[in-house]
């Protein structure tokens, strides 16, 4: 007769087998669906993939994934904008002729810091993003607060974000006005906030409404984007009779600022990229509509930056071969909008009202895309209770799988912090800069904390890639470059723009950073540190549990990630 000892043995080596069987079927199965590109099978097994991810992160997946490689580009592309972007700092770019050069290296460096946000996204793809990054990466006793600072800052700073495109909107129609009734319009504060508010409430509506067909909205942008700079281009330079020579526009400089040439070069030279492209974490915010979020994320991050940087040197040549000589004149027009006096100079009336008219569309797009970014932020903070009342905004409607609320919550926001800008024109500067040092602060934090962890950290603590990585040299390296340019930005935007300062050219920006990340922490102190604890699990009892016995098959898959 066998022994005991023996028929254990055979009973367990029996049922190992059986378990190794299942196991290998269901990695059969699921390497067959994600392997089948061509179906619609493939489709759903890609989306499976990014909700396991997101899952092993420990969010429930609740909304609905409709944003391939070409949306997840517009999204960002969109909200950059190239030419209503450019027609908004034109400005800056005047005050010094030379700021083609500054638009070209501060682009790269901005590249750089893209690169660095891919590889985050790419590992970990979530709509929190930022303030998730900074609490996974963070050491444990100020993981919470810090996450909790830059969720907060982050959230702010992209409804600001809201208020400069929506602010920029309004002052470009308006310029349509004066120009269409020859200068016998004037243009208030209180007018300017009137069709900022009614351009913010569209958008509201939009992003609401046309939720199935946001994904397609964005498509739809970078096309007329795209379109309005080609059309630009042709125009502008078989219209225009009497045009620059190339030295003007390549090698010749003029100071028109009252700082030494080299911080002029410098400041009015980097101001028009910084401004212009900002808004590339939005891709992050969408990670959770996002088709192969690990892959598309990054493509859609370090693309429009590609494009924006391209396309906006190709503009900024024509502005240069077309523009007036008499720069000063171009900066101080009646109309608010140099670009608006550019193409009136070169073109006439008639033009510019049309150019105008495809430029406020653009920017209308624009803003369409921000708030649906903004909402998917607010969204997420408040899933993990960052935000007041998150139990209310966190709620997504059951039929169309969208956060209707948090929409609503960032339209409503925007529309608080662009009260400010009844203030007048320098309380509206130090709001719409605000949006880019608080970001310039929620990009670099997790950067800082990876690079941290990379030196520093073992086991589940270092930095594990995703489908995009530059490797164990490069990554470092683009890291720690990110750190001096985000921390330069940050200073130079809290500098003022002109030497000789007084109460109205005062650049305020450093006292309403200071008073949110202040009152961010008393709010943390008072309040939020009862309800917020960093990222929750959402996931419910049965999920967790499926996700448990999914790891094992989840690590062999891994290998084939990069076959999707």
């Amino acid at each position: 007769m066998p022994k005991l000892t023996d028929l254990s043995e055979t009973f367990s080596n029996g049922l190992k087998s059986i378990t190794s069987h299942a196991i290998n079927a269901d990695l059969d199965i699921k390497k067959s669906q994600i392997r089948d590109v061509h179906s619609h099978i493939a489709i759903d097994a890609r989306a499976a993939k990014d909700d396991e991810l997101l899952a092993a992160v420990g969010y429930k997946h609740e909304l609905k994934r409709q944003f391939g490689p070409f949306n997840m580009l517009g999204v960002a592309f969109s909200i950059m904008s190239v030419l209503p972007s450019i027609a908004s700092v034109l400005g800056y770019c005047y005050s010094i002729n030379g700021a083609l050069w500054g638009w070209f290296i501060a682009c790269g460096c901005i590249f750089c810091v893209g690169t660095c946000m891919a590889e985050l996204a790419s590992s970990i793809p979530t709509a929190g993003g930022l303030y998730y990054w900074t609490y996974h990466y963070s050491p444990d006793k100020i993981r919470v607060w810090l996450s909790f600072l830059v969720g907060n800052i982050n959230t702010l700073c992209l409804a600001a974000g809201v208020c400069s495109i929506d602010y920029g909107f309004a002052k470009e129609l308006l310029s349509i006005v004066y120009i269409s009734k020859d200068g016998d319009f004037e243009v208030t504060n209180g007018i300017v906030y009137g069709v900022f508010a009614a351009c913010v409430v569209s958008h509201i509506a939009t992003a609401c409404v046309a939720s199935y067909g946001i994904a397609k909205l964005q498509s739809v942008s970078v096309v007329a984007n795209i379109t309005l700079v080609v059309f630009f281009v042709i125009v502008m330079l078989v219209g225009t009779k009497n045009k620059n020579d190339a030295k003007f526009v390549f090698a010749n400089f003029q100071n028109l600022t009252d700082f030494p040439d080299g911080w002029a070069w410098i400041y009015n030279g980097f101001m028009p990229a910084i401004w212009t492209i900002g808004a590339f974490d939005s891709c992050v915010h969408m990670s959770e509509e996002a088709r192969n979020a690990t892959r598309n994320v990054p493509i859609g991050i370090l693309g429009s930056i590609g494009l924006t940087w391209f396309f906006g040197f190709i503009v900024l040549i024509v502005c240069g071969f077309c523009v007036s000589q008499d720069l000063a004149s171009i900066i101080g027009t009646a109309s608010g909008q140099p670009m608006a006096q550019l193409i009136f100079n070169a073109l006439g009336k008639k033009w510019t009202v049309a150019f105008m008219i495809l430029i406020c569309i653009c920017q209308w797009l624009m803003g369409a895309s921000t708030i649906t970014a903004t909402s998917r932020q607010a969204w997420a903070f408040s899933r993990d209770n960052g935000l007041p009342f998150s139990s209310f905004i966190k709620v997504v409607n059951k039929n169309l799988r969208v956060p209707i609320r948090a929409i609503v919550f960032a339209g409503t926001l925007a529309l608080s912090i662009g009260l400010l800008c009844l203030i007048g024109p320098t309380a509206a500067n130090a709001v719409f800069t605000l949006s880019i040092c608080g970001n310039y602060f929620a990009w670099q934090t997790p950067v800082m904390l990876k690079l941290y962890r990379t030196w520093f950290g073992d086991g589940s603590q270092k930095f594990i890639p995703g489908t995009f990585y530059l490797g164990d040299f490069w990554s470092p390296v683009l890291n720690v470059f990110t750190l001096f340019w985000t921390n330069f930005v940050i200073i130079m935007c809290l500098l003022p723009s002109v030497k000789n300062v007084n109460k109205e050219s005062m650049n305020y920006t450093v006292v309403v950073m200071g008073g949110v990340t202040i009152l961010s922490m008393l709010w943390y102190v008072a309040f939020a540190h009862r309800t917020f604890h960093g990222p929750l699990n959402t996931l419910d009892a049965g999920e967790q549990q499926r996700e448990e016995k999914d790891d094992k098959i989840d690590a062999l898959l891994q290998v084939d990630s990069s076959s999707e």
